[in-house]
């Protein structure tokens, strides 16, 4: 995979470092694994042809495309707030949900992470490690997941969960 331009790629003893315009991201490295910087490129090579290895060889692979794309662009999830009733607001760097509890549930984002809040219904969590803004992501939608029998809960943006028919609908078939 090509290295862009300003990105900086160390290979250090068992991990690998890369340096961008957003920052620093450091990648361990499995031992079946080697990494090479040829030509403005990285190359990643497997020790052997075994089923462990190959499986590694690819995750490697990916772990430091995604480190690469974090330092340069970053990444971003959003969460829809749907229901009546239900909205989201900011607080300080975190946010405060109110979806139908008796109390608002407040989130703080993890170290490297930042949450936005668009209008009252709409959730954006950015960062550059790829796995820190998919934790955060799923920890919000877990304080009231996508309900399968009416349109409310807290889904990703683009998610389309599948709703069921209610009782009525089901027992007249």
């Amino acid at each position: 995979m090509p290295i862009p331009q300003g990105v900086d790629v160390k290979l250090e003893r068992g991990q690998v470092s890369v340096k961008g315009t957003r920052g620093t991201l450091v990648q361990r490295l499995p031992d079946e694994v080697r990494l090479k910087v040829k030509d403005g490129a990285i190359v990643v090579s497997s020790l052997g042809e075994e089923h462990r290895q190959r499986a590694l060889h690819g995750l490697t692979r990916s772990l430091v495309a995604n480190a690469i794309t974090g330092v340069t662009e970053g990444f971003e999830k959003s969460v829809e707030v749907r229901g009546i009733g239900y909205r989201v607001q900011q607080s300080g760097k975190g946010i405060v949900l109110n979806v139908g509890y008796s109390h608002a549930v407040e989130l703080q984002p993890l170290e490297g992470v930042t949450l936005t809040v668009e209008g009252n219904n709409l959730i954006h969590v950015r960062g550059m490690d790829k796995q820190l803004v998919g934790e955060m992501a799923a920890r919000i939608r877990r304080v009231r997941p996508p309900s399968a029998y009416k349109d409310k809960g807290l889904r990703y943006r683009g998610e389309t969960p599948r709703i069921k028919p209610g009782k009525r609908v089901a027992g007249t078939a």
